[in-house]
């Protein structure tokens, strides 16, 4: 029978796990790349060799653990799935329950710079919020799932069901990458309990209907240029987990610097190395490299409801990033009452091709904040 009880958690990684991680980067094997080609073929050596680096000699992950272990976190069982979570209360009496969903290959590292201000905000004035931030069924501390069809539509279901369990009736939810998949579900799902849909992207695509393209503005049209270019050179993690994520899971479950080069490709080099390796030391010391990108396979063969949703919603993109068109993202999104492109300006020296902005909770957090503030405020 499955258990509805609600676990407390922390993080706790066995120093013989991190002892063999080590020895693993200090003992990598590194693969042949012609010269003069940059990164046409994919990461380089010279990125994914300082990234390990730093990993061996510089990362600290009991800081990180730390870090994590001061913020409240749970474990619950739903559907037969262990799912984790980080839940901070705010004090004031009017906060407004939210769930912030990531993706791949993100974690809850993504949100941890929005926590307090979201839960204390300096201003009375700014709208206050519980937060709740899950790792998705199969990444990171939730654990390897062990059932199939875990994919937006049966998280999304999961999602209402953990914010009924913390005793929320009406709540918020807020999405990047596959959050932002999951989040507009939620609305499609429990519309009476969903008050509003924040999300960094909208995946709406043209439907093939050759009268969608006419009349597009230039802006709409660079966008779909750059959405094609992104598809015919930067899409075959894409194509692989949706096909076959076990092949690949044998390699990356059992090297960190192949798991590093996999989930690097979509970590922009603008991103402070922190943030890149805390990321990905969480899919490795989880076990959770493999089940993650199951994910997608799972969505692939999902059927997929029709027609649009009805929850107001939010877009906040960022330019670097996926560029939404509001003409697709209308027929699919009924409801869009907030739409703001933003500029955001990297850390570090960038290439032309970091999608810089795409984790937007990090790298942009009050340009974001202030996004979510504004939406959330109209809804009280």
């Amino acid at each position: 029978m499955t258990s509805t009880a609600i676990r407390p958690f922390r993080v706790d990684v066995p120093q013989a796990q991190l002892d063999d991680l080590n020895e693993r980067l200090r003992k990598a094997l590194w693969p042949n790349e012609l010269p003069v080609v940059g990164d046409a073929y994919g990461v380089t050596n010279d990125r994914i060799r300082e990234l390990a680096q730093y990993w061996l000699t510089e990362f600290d992950w009991r800081a990180l653990e730390s870090k994590l272990n001061s913020y409240p976190q749970f474990t619950t069982e739903i559907e037969g799935e262990d799912i984790h979570f980080l839940h901070v209360k705010s004090s004031r009496p009017d906060a407004i329950p939210v769930i912030l969903t990531h993706g791949w290959p993100g974690s809850v590292l993504e949100y941890l710079d929005v926590i307090e201000p979201l839960t204390e905000p300096e201003s009375a004035d700014a709208p206050a919020f519980h937060v709740v931030i899950p790792s998705l069924p199969g990444f990171g501390f939730s654990g390897p799932t062990r059932s199939t069809g875990w994919n937006r539509y049966r998280t999304a279901r999961a999602w209402v069901e953990l914010m009924n369990r913390l005793g929320y009736e009406r709540f918020g939810a807020i999405g990047n990458d596959g959050g932002s998949f999951v989040s507009p579900e939620m609305g499609r799902i429990a519309p009476d309990q969903v008050i509003g849909v924040h999300v960094t992207q909208l995946f709406s695509f043209p439907s093939g209907d050759p009268a969608e393209m006419e009349g597009l503005s230039e802006e709409d049209l660079a966008g779909l240029a750059h959405l094609q270019w992104f598809h015919e050179n930067k899409m075959a993690f894409n194509t692989l987990h949706s096909q076959q994520p076990q092949t690949l899971a044998f390699a990356i479950s059992d090297s960190p610097v192949g798991l590093l080069g996999w989930n690097a490709q979509l970590f922009s080099e603008g991103l402070d190395a922190d943030f890149v390796i805390g990321n990905v030391a969480i899919y490795w010391l989880t076990g959770t490299a493999g089940s993650s990108i199951r994910f997608y396979y799972e969505d692939a063969h999902a059927e997929h409801p029709q027609g649009p949703t009805t929850t107001p919603t939010a877009l906040a993109m960022f330019k670097g990033d996926f560029q939404s068109i509001r003409r697709f993202a209308e027929r699919d999104h009924k409801n869009i009452v907030s739409w703001h492109a933003y500029e955001v300006t990297a850390t570090r020296s960038t290439g032309p091709n970091d999608a810089a902005g795409h984790y937007a909770a990090h790298e942009a957090t009050e340009v974001l904040l202030a996004d979510i503030r504004e939406f959330f405020a109209r809804l009280r």
